[in-house]
C-alpha cells in the first residue's frame, strides 16, 4: 500500500476518501464516534496539503428488500463538524453510499462516475474493507489510491498478530457467529499460548462438552470441534451468569437449569482471566465475553479494566466489543502506547484470519 504521505502536490485536487461513519445512532444523535474521530488525523493530514476532500461513507445495511429508504447521514455529518470543528469550504459528503444498489454489486459503471468526481482516492476505511464493494475495490482501481493513516495503523498493529508476537499470547475470543469464528480459534490455538472462549460462542463449547445450556443462544451445525475441546491450550468458563425468571445468578457449568440463559462469564473465571492478562505480554481480544445487550456486560467490562490497567500490548477488536469499550470512563485507564483498538468487527476478523482484505488489496 502507498501511504498518504507519499502524494505529491495535491493543492486544490479532490481527494475522493472512503471512511466508515457507520456508526450507532439513537433517536437521531450518534452513540458513539469512534469510528468518525479515527478518520480526523487523515482528514487534518490532506487539509494541511491543500486538498478538497468528498467523504463517502455508508450508514446502515443499504436499500431494503423492498426498495425502501436507507439511513440519512444528517446525525453523522452534523457530529462530524461538532468534533473536528473544521471549517466547511475544504470538505463535502457524498450522499450514503448504500442509497445505491451499484455500490454492493460492485458495478464499474458506477465507480466509473465516482472516480469523475474526484483526482486522487484513499481508502481510511479499515472497518469496510473485507466488503468486496464499489467504492472500496474497484473505485481504487480507476485513481492514483493511496492508504490513510487509520488504516495503516490497522494493518500495523493487526499483523502483530501473526507476525512474531511476544509470549505468553492470550488470544480471547467472545462473541457469536460461530461459523465465522471457527477459523479464528483454529488459527491461534497454534499461534498463541493460550485461547479463552467467552460469549454465545462459550455456550456451542459447553454443549459440545456435555453440560446443560438450557436456552442459551447456541449454533445448531454440527462443527465437529472435537479435536478443538482436546487442546490443552483452550480454556473455557468454570461459571456463568444465568437469567432465571427475573434474577441473575452466578453458578457454575454444571449447575445450569434446562430454563435458564446464559448472559455472562461467571465471577470466578474473571477472576481467572484476570491472572492470565497479568501473566501475558501480548493479548489478542475480539468480541465480547456476555450477552452485553441484555445485561451481560459486567464481566466484559471488569476484564477490559484489567487489560487496561496491564501493561501488557493489547489489541481490543469487534464492533459490540468496542462498544461497551466505548462506555468506559476514559479516565480510568490509559491507551498509548501499549492498547490498539480497531475499528473494524467482521473487517478485523477476516484480517486476523487471513493476513489481509480486499480492500487493502486494490490498493496495491
Amino acid at each position: 500500500m502507498r501511504s498518504i504521505e507519499q502524494i505529491e502536490n495535491i493543492k486544490g485536487k479532490t481527494v475522493l476518501l472512503r471512511v466508515d461513519f457507520n456508526v450507532p445512532i439513537k433517536n437521531g444523535e450518534v452513540e458513539d464516534d469512534f469510528r468518525i474521530r479515527a478518520s480526523l488525523p487523515t482528514i487534518n493530514f490532506l487539509l494541511e496539503k491543500g486538498a478538497k476532500i468528498l467523504l463517502i461513507t455508508h450508514l446502515g445495511k443499504g436499500l431494503s428488500a423492498s426498495g425502501g429508504m436507507v439511513a440519512d447521514l444528517e446525525p453523522v455529518i452534523k457530529r462530524f463538524w461538532e468534533i473536528s470543528k473544521l471549517e466547511k469550504d475544504k470538505i463535502e459528503f457524498f450522499d450514503n453510499i448504500r442509497k445505491f444498489p451499484e455500490e454492493e454489486k460492485n458495478d464499474l459503471e458506477f465507480a466509473k462516475k465516482l472516480s469523475k468526481m474526484g483526482d486522487v482516492y484513499v481508502n481510511d476505511a479499515f472497518s469496510v474493507s473485507h466488503r468486496e464493494h464499489a467504492s472500496v475495490v474497484t473505485l481504487p482501481k480507476l485513481l492514483p489510491s493511496y492508504a490513510g493513516f487509520q488504516l495503516e495503523k490497522e494493518v500495523k498493529n493487526l499483523s502483530r498478530a501473526f507476525h512474531k508476537p511476544e509470549h505468553p499470547f492470550l488470544f480471547i475470543l467472545g462473541g457469536a457467529k460461530f461459523s465465522t469464528k471457527i477459523p479464528l480459534i483454529q488459527k491461534y490455538l497454534e499461534l498463541a499460548d493460550e485461547v479463552f472462549i467467552g460469549g454465545a460462542l462459550a455456550n456451542d463449547f459447553l454443549k459440545a462438552k456435555g453440560y446443560e445450556v438450557g436456552k442459551s443462544l447456541v449454533d445448531d451445525t454440527n462443527y465437529d470441534i472435537k479435536k478443538v475441546l482436546e487442546n490443552k491450550k483452550l480454556i473455557l468458563p468454570v461459571d456463568v451468569v444465568v437469567k432465571s425468571g427475573d434474577k441473575f445468578i452466578n453458578k457454575k457449568v454444571n449447575e445450569v437449569g434446562k430454563d435458564e440463559i446464559i448472559l455472562d462469564i461467571g465471577n470466578e473465571t474473571v477472576k481467572n482471566l484476570a491472572l492470565l492478562v497479568e501473566k501475558s505480554k501480548f493479548i489478542l481480544w475480539n468480541g465480547p465475553l456476555g450477552k452485553y445487550e441484555a445485561g451481560g456486560a459486567k464481566s466484559t467490562k471488569e476484564v477490559l479494566k484489567s487489560v487496561l490497567n496491564s501493561n501488557t500490548q493489547t489489541i481490543i477488536g469487534g464492533g459490540d466489543l468496542v462498544s461497551v469499550f466505548s462506555s468506559l470512563d476514559p479516565r480510568t485507564y490509559k491507551l498509548e502506547p501499549n492498547v490498539f483498538v480497531s475499528t473494524g468487527g467482521g473487517a478485523t476478523l477476516d484480517f486476523l484470519a487471513n493476513g489481509t482484505l480486499p480492500g487493502i488489496k486494490a490498493l496495491g
